[in-house]
C-alpha cells in the first residue's frame, strides 16, 4: 500500500471515529455531555474523586429508597390492612412476599440470575467488573417486596449489589478502564452499605475485606468520598427509627472479660450452625424438582409458619433487637403464643433460644425459595438474640452484674464476623451504629475469635467456596487470580499442521518443508486425534530416503503426554504442563476431535500482559 493510500485510510478511520463520537454525544443526555467534558479536562485522580462523589450519592439515594420502600410497605400492612387475628397476618404476608418476588423475577426479569455478594465477586473476576444495568433497580424492587412483606432476610446485600451496579455502569458509560471500573464498583457498594447503617467506615471495610480481595489497587479517596456521601444522604433523609442504631449500653469493664470470651465461643459455634443450615436448605431447594413458582409457594408457606410461631422472625427484625438492647424483652413475646404463659425469665430464655435456632432456617428458606435478600441483617439479628440468650443464661446461673446490653451489641458483631468472614466490617459496623467506640476491645475479642473459629471449620466462606474452587472469583492468591481471568479458548492455536495417520514418511517430510512448527498432529480422516509427531522423533530417519515410502505414520506417531479440553481451568492446564515437562499440548473436544494446540509460551505471554493490565502502574 502506498503512503498516500495509508494516509487516506487513516484519515477515513479518524473521520469515522469523530463522527461516531459526535453522534454519541448528540444521543447523550445533557448531564452526560457535561461529565464527558469534565473527563476530558480533569486528570485521572481528579475525575475518579469526582466520580466517587457522584456514585456515592447515587448509591446512597438507592439505599435510602430501598429502606423507605420497606418501611412504608411494612407501615401499610401493619396499620392499614386489618386481619381478624395476628396468626392470619403472619401467614399471609411472608408467603405473599416470596411468591410475588418470584413472579416479578419471572415476568419482568426473565428468570433470576446470580444474586447477592457472590454475584458482584463473579462480575469482578469473570466479566471485567461489568455488571448488567438491570441490577441498578431490579434488586431494589425484588428485596423491597420480599422483606417489606415479611421475608426473613436483610436489605444490605441488595443495596450493595445495586450500588456496585451503579458504579460499574457509570464507569462503562464514561469509558473507564478495568481498574477504575472496579474501584467505582466498590465505591458504589461502599456507599450502599454506609447508607444502610449510617456507618461509612464499615462500608469501606466491607469493600476491602470482601469485594476487593485479590484486587491490587492504591486509590482510596473515591471509596472514602463515596462512603461519606452515602452515609450523609442516609443521615439527612432517614429517621432514627428506620436506621440501624443503638444508644444504651454500659462502659466496658475488664472484669467482664470472661463474659465476652464465653460469648465469643458461642458466636463461633452458632455462626457455623447458621452456615451449615443455610447450605442444607440451599441443597434441598436445588434438588427439589419443582417449578420455580411451586418452590416459592413452599418456601413462602414455611416462612409464614415460622413467623406465626416466632413473630420476631418477620422481616429484618431490627425492632426486636432494639427491644432487647433497651431492656424491653417482654415486648418481643407479645404477638407469640408465649404471651399466654406467665412472663418469667426462663420463658424469655426459651423464647430467645428458639429464635436463634429458627432464624437460620427462616433466612435460608426465604432466600433459596425465591425471595431476595442477604445475610447481613439476619446475622446481626441472630447475634443480638444470641447475646441476650447468653446473658440470661448467666443470670439464671446466679451470676451478678451481667452486662446484658453490651452482650447483645457485641454478639451481633460476633455472629456477623463468623457468618460473613468479615471481622473488620463487623467491628466497625457495630461501633459506628451504637456509638460504641468504648466497646472496641470486646468487639475485637469476640469478632476475632468467632472469625478464627469459622476459618477453622472452613478456610473459605461456604457461600464462595464453589466459585473459588472453580476459579470464578478472586482469592488472596494473586497468581491464581490472574490465571482465572484467562480464557483457554482465546489461547488455542488453531493454525496447526495435520496429517493423515495412513500417510508415509515422504508425505510428512513434504509437510515439514512448508511448515513452521516442530509438532505435527496425526489424525483420522474425520479429524480425530490419533497421536503426535515432533521433529525430534523423526530426526534419526529423516535423512534416509530409502525409508520414505516404507514407513507410515502409524509406526511413528506417539500418544500425547496429556490432552487439554476446551472447558478446562487454566490452573489445571498449567499443572499438566508442569507434570509432562512439554511446551505444547493438543486440545481436543469430548469427541476426540482436534481443536488445536496450546503452548506454554502463549500462556506465559498472556499472563505477563494481564499482570501489567490488572496491577497498579
Amino acid at each position: 500500500m502506498s503512503a498516500f493510500n495509508r494516509i487516506r485510510k487513516y484519515h477515513s478511520f479518524f473521520r469515522f471515529k469523530r463522527d461516531f463520537e459526535r453522534y454519541s454525544l448528540r444521543k447523550a443526555k445533557s448531564y452526560e455531555i457535561i461529565i464527558h467534558w469534565l473527563h476530558s479536562k480533569l486528570n485521572r485522580n481528579q475525575f475518579l474523586l469526582f466520580s466517587g462523589i457522584l456514585v456515592g450519592c447515587a448509591a446512597g439515594l438507592a439505599g435510602v429508597v430501598l429502606k423507605m420502600l420497606v418501611h412504608y410497605i411494612h407501615y401499610f400492612i401493619t396499620h392499614k390492612v386489618h386481619f381478624s387475628t395476628q396468626v392470619v397476618f403472619y401467614l399471609v404476608f411472608p408467603f405473599l412476599g416470596i411468591v410475588l418476588t418470584t413472579l416479578i423475577v419471572i415476568w419482568f426479569f426473565k428468570g433470576q440470575s446470580r444474586k447477592g455478594i457472590p454475584a458482584i465477586l463473579y462480575e469482578i473476576a469473570q466479566n471485567s467488573s461489568l455488571i448488567p444495568s438491570v441490577k441498578m433497580y431490579s434488586q431494589i424492587l425484588q428485596s423491597a417486596v420480599t422483606v417489606g412483606l415479611g421475608g426473613s432476610a436483610g436489605l444490605e446485600s441488595p443495596i450493595a449489589v445495586t450500588g456496585a451496579a451503579l458504579g460499574s455502569n457509570y464507569a462503562r458509560t464514561y469509558h473507564l478502564g478495568y481498574k477504575e471500573r472496579t474501584l467505582l464498583l466498590a465505591a458504589g457498594a461502599t456507599a450502599g452499605i454506609a447508607s444502610a447503617f449510617n456507618a461509612p467506615i464499615a462500608g469501606m471495610m466491607f469493600a476491602f475485606e470482601i469485594l476487593l480481595t485479590g484486587v491490587v489497587f492504591s486509590d482510596f479517596l473515591p471509596l472514602i468520598v463515596a462512603a461519606v456521601c452515602g452515609s450523609l444522604i442516609s443521615k439527612i433523609i432517614l429517621q432514627e427509627d428506620v436506621l440501624f442504631h443503638f444508644e444504651s449500653r454500659v462502659p466496658f469493664n475488664y472484669r467482664n472479660l470472661l463474659f465476652y470470651l464465653g460469648l465469643a465461643l458461642l458466636c463461633g459455634l452458632y455462626a457455623r450452625y447458621f452456615v451449615v443450615i443455610s447450605q442444607r436448605i440451599e441443597h434441598f431447594f436445588h434438588r427439589l424438582k419443582w417449578s420455580t413458582l411451586r418452590r416459592a409457594m413452599l418456601g413462602g408457606l414455611l416462612v409464614s409458619v415460622l413467623c406465626v410461631a416466632m413473630p420476631p422472625l418477620f422481616g429484618e427484625g431490627y425492632t426486636s433487637v432494639k427491644s432487647l438492647a433497651t431492656g424491653n424483652a417482654d415486648a418481643i413475646i407479645q404477638n407469640s403464643f408465649f404471651r399466654y404463659l406467665p412472663v418469667q425469665s426462663w420463658i424469655i430464655l426459651l423464647f430467645t433460644g428458639c429464635i436463634c435456632l429458627l432464624k437460620a432456617f427462616a433466612t435460608a428458606i426465604t432466600i433459596q425459595s425465591g425471595g431476595n435478600g442477604g445475610n447481613f441483617a439476619p446475622s446481626l439479628f441472630a447475634g443480638g438474640f444470641l447475646g441476650y440468650f447468653f446473658a440470661m443464661m448467666c443470670a439464671q446461673l446466679g451470676i451478678a452484674e451481667v452486662p446484658v446490653t453490651n452482650l447483645v451489641i457485641v454478639g451481633m458483631a460476633g455472629v456477623m464476623s463468623g457468618v460473613l468472614y468479615a471481622p473488620l466490617t463487623a467491628i466497625f459496623l457495630i461501633a459506628e451504629s451504637s456509638s460504641g467506640y468504648d466497646l472496641f476491645i470486646p468487639l475485637m475479642i469476640v469478632s476475632t475469635i468467632s472469625f478464627l473459629m469459622a476459618k477453622w471449620f472452613a478456610p473459605i466462606s461456604p457461600d464462595l467456596k464453589q466459585l473459588a474452587d472453580d476459579g470464578k472469583i478472586f482469592t488472596r492468591e494473586h497468581d491464581k487470580n490472574i490465571l482465572s481471568i484467562m480464557r483457554l479458548e482465546e489461547l488455542i492455536e488453531r493454525d496447526v499442521q495435520l496429517i493423515d495417520m495412513n500417510a508415509t514418511l515422504r508425505q510428512l517430510i513434504e509437510l515439514i518443508k512448508d511448515g513452521k512448527r516442530n509438532i505435527i498432529a496425526v489424525v483420522q480422516s474425520q479429524g480425530i486425534l490419533e497421536g503426535i509427531i515432533t521433529l525430534d522423533d523423526i530426526r534419526p530417519i529423516m535423512f534416509s530416503p530409502d525409508l520414505y515410502d516404507t514407513i507410515t505414520l502409524k509406526e511413528l506417531k506417539k500418544a500425547p503426554p496429556a490432552v487439554v479440553y476446551p472447558g478446562e481451568n487454566i490452573a489445571d492446564v498449567i499443572k499438566k504442563f508442569d507434570e509432562t515437562q512439554v511446551w505444547n499440548l493438543p486440545v481436543v473436544n469430548e469427541n476426540g476431535h482436534l481443536e488445536g494446540f496450546l503452548s506454554k509460551s502463549s500462556i506465559l505471554n498472556k499472563y505477563r500482559m494481564l499482570l501489567q493490565e490488572y496491577s497498579e502502574e
